[in-house]
C-alpha cells in the first residue's frame, strides 16, 4: 500500500482522486428507475416478507422499519425479482437491510435462508446491525457483502479490528460520530492495511477495500441508534417524533442552554448531532421542500471526503417520492460543487449560494464542522 498522507485520506492508494458515491433509501420498486435518473449510485431498502410479518408481528423487527402503511420496504420476493432485472438494467446495486440491533435463536437460521434466497436472484449486500448475526453467516459460510449498520453503536479503531475479522466490506458509521472520529478509524485501516481482505475465504474479490459510509441527509435523532427500543411502526408514533428538552449537566450543575426540538438555543459545542438554528430564514419551495429540513450534513462533505468517507448515506425511505428526488439532485450538484471547488470556503459558500439563498434549516449532522467552518 502506498504512504497515507497524516492528513488526507481522499485519494486512493493509486493516487487517484476518491469520489463519494450517494446511497440512497429505496420504499418501493417503482422509485428505483426515477432515483437512479436523479443520480443516486447505489441504494438500500428494506426487505420484509408476508411469513415474517405473520409470524413474529412488530414487536420483533427485522430491520427497524415495520411498516405497513406506506411505502418503506420490499414485502414479496416476487418483488425482489423485478428489483432485481432493473439492477441488472441500470447498473445501480441494491443493499438489502436487517439491521435489527438482535434476534431470537430461531430467527437466526430463518434470516440465514432469507437471505441465501435474495442472492440467488442477485442481491449479495446486506446491512447488518446484530454481530451475533454477522458471526452466524460467516459460520454458516455465507459470502455476501456485509456492511456494518450505522446501529451498531459506536465505531473505533477496535471495533473495526475486531469486526474486520468477520470480513466486512464497508462500516457506517453512526449519527453521533464526529468527523474527526471517523478520520482517525479510517486512517488507522488505511495503515494497518485492515481493509485488505482479498484472498480471505467467504469474501468475493470486490472485497478487497474496506468502504465508509457517512450519514449526509434527513432524519437527524437525538437517540444514538444501538440504544434506541422505539417501534417503528404503524400502531405508534415514533420516539424521535416526540417533542424533547435535552440539557448538559457540568460538574453537578445544569447549563443554562438546551437542545429542544432538534434545535440547539445556543453556541454550545458539545454534542454532535444537533445544531444551532441558521440566522437567516429559511424558505421552502412551493410543495413545503426544504434540503435537509430533517437533518443535514451538506457543509461537510468537504471535510467528510478528506476524512475518507466513500459513501454519503441518504436517508428517506418512506418519505415522500418527490422530496427524496429532490434531495439526491440536491446532494448530486452539491458533489459538483465540491469536486470544482479548490477549497472548503469555496465549496461552502457557492454550495449555500446555489442551494440555500434563503438559509438552511440549521438541523447539521457534523456541529462541530459548523463551528470550525463559522471562524
Amino acid at each position: 500500500m502506498d504512504k497515507i498522507d497524516k492528513d488526507r485520506n481522499d485519494k486512493y492508494d493509486n493516487g487517484e482522486e476518491m469520489q463519494m458515491k450517494i446511497t440512497a433509501g429505496l420504499g418501493s420498486i417503482d422509485e428505483y428507475e426515477r432515483f437512479v435518473h436523479a443520480g443516486a449510485d447505489e441504494f438500500f431498502c428494506g426487505y420484509v416478507p408476508y411469513e415474517w410479518t405473520k409470524k413474529y408481528g412488530t414487536v420483533m423487527p427485522l430491520n427497524r422499519r415495520e411498516v405497513l402503511s406506506y411505502n418503506v420496504q420490499i414485502g414479496s420476493l416476487g418483488e425482489l425479482e423485478i428489483l432485481a432485472a432493473m439492477v441488472k438494467e441500470y447498473g445501480k446495486p441494491v443493499h438489502l437491510t436487517f439491521n435489527a440491533l438482535y434476534y431470537i435463536p430461531e430467527q437466526y437460521p430463518e434470516i440465514a435462508e432469507m437471505i441465501k434466497k435474495c442472492m440467488r436472484i442477485g442481491f449479495d449486500s446486506y446491512i447488518i446491525a446484530d454481530p451475533a448475526l454477522i458471526l452466524y453467516l460467516r459460520k454458516q459460510h455465507i459470502d455476501c457483502e456485509i456492511h456494518l449498520s450505522g446501529e451498531t453503536a459506536e465505531v473505533n479503531t477496535g471495533m473495526v479490528d475486531i469486526f474486520q475479522q468477520m470480513k466486512l466490506k464497508r462500516v457506517i458509521f453512526h449519527r453521533k460520530n464526529t468527523i474527526e472520529d471517523m478520520k482517525s478509524v479510517i486512517t488507522h485501516v488505511r495503515r494497518q492495511n485492515v481493509g485488505n481482505t482479498e484472498g480471505k475465504r467467504d469474501v468475493r474479490p470486490s472485497q478487497s477495500r474496506l468502504e465508509f459510509e457517512a450519514f449526509a441527509l434527513n432524519e437527524l435523532c437525538q437517540f444514538t441508534g444501538a440504544f434506541c427500543n422505539s417501534l417503528h411502526c404503524d400502531e405508534m408514533g415514533y420516539l424521535c417524533r416526540v417533542p424533547y428538552l435535552l440539557t448538559c449537566i457540568k460538574n453537578g450543575q445544569q447549563r443554562n442552554d438546551y437542545i429542544t426540538c432538534g434545535k440547539a438555543t445556543s453556541d454550545r459545542d458539545d454534542i454532535p448531532g444537533q445544531e444551532t438554528p441558521s440566522t437567516e430564514i429559511p424558505a421552502e419551495d412551493d410543495t413545503g421542500y426544504l434540503p435537509g429540513a430533517s437533518g443535514c450534513g451538506f457543509c461537510a462533505l468537504y471535510r467528510l471526503k478528506e476524512a475518507g468517507i466513500t459513501h454519503l448515506k441518504l436517508v428517506g425511505r418512506g418519505n415522500y417520492t418527490d422530496f427524496m428526488e429532490k434531495d439526491i439532485r440536491n446532494l448530486r450538484r452539491a458533489l459538483d460543487i465540491l469536486k470544482a471547488s479548490k477549497t472548503e470556503k469555496d465549496y461552502i459558500n457557492s454550495m449555500k449560494k446555489i442551494l440555500f439563498p434563503y438559509g438552511c434549516s440549521g438541523n447539521c449532522y457534523y456541529r462541530q464542522h459548523y463551528y470550525r467552518s463559522k471562524k
